[in-house]
């Protein structure tokens, strides 16, 4: 028996065969760009988008007592695309140190809907000094010092996780 597509194809013109087969084509397109949109929305990675293009990293999670307090203390690299994702119950202030942390570090303060309300940039290892990221926080999102100002990212930035899913997110998964 012969494939269906075969056999409609034998009864197509060579411009209708040609104007099918480019249709299938981008609905191939459209269902890949379906994909990477499921891929970008995995437990482990963090997207990043804003009028300076886009950015993931792959993050550990932070999302209770003893994991946000531990933070990324004791380590002595991160790699350049990694990071922690700090996430609270529910929106607050939030203030962060740098003790026992041996690495500078961007912090992203994000709001429920994903959105960086302020970054503190170079926090500075070992220091005890408070680094306030305002009301309303309910992620905080650290990477390697210096890498908020290399991509660009800004107040503004909008992020795509999970975590956001349920709580009003601007780029949702």
């Amino acid at each position: 028996m012969r494939h269906a597509w075969t056999r409609l194809s034998d009864r197509m013109t060579t411009g209708a065969r040609a104007a099918a087969l480019s249709i299938m084509s981008v609905a191939a397109i459209v269902a890949a760009g379906a994909v990477q949109a499921e891929e970008a929305c995995r437990p482990d990675l963090v997207s990043l988008r804003g009028p300076w293009g886009q950015a993931q990293f792959s993050v550990e999670i932070a999302d209770t007592i003893e994991t946000r307090a531990q933070g990324l203390m004791h380590r002595l690299h991160i790699a350049r695309g990694n990071g922690m994702l700090f996430v609270y119950e529910a929106p607050q202030r939030a203030s962060f140190w740098m003790k026992n942390t041996l690495i500078p570090l961007d912090m992203l303060f994000v709001d429920s809907s994903g959105t960086v309300r302020h970054i503190h940039h170079r926090a500075i290892p070992g220091d005890l000094t408070p680094i306030p990221g305002g009301d309303n926080v309910y992620a905080v999102l650290e990477i390697n010092g210096g890498l908020a100002a290399l991509y660009g990212i800004s107040v503004g930035t909008q992020l795509r996780h999970e975590v956001f899913s349920t709580t009003g997110a601007i780029w949702p998964c």
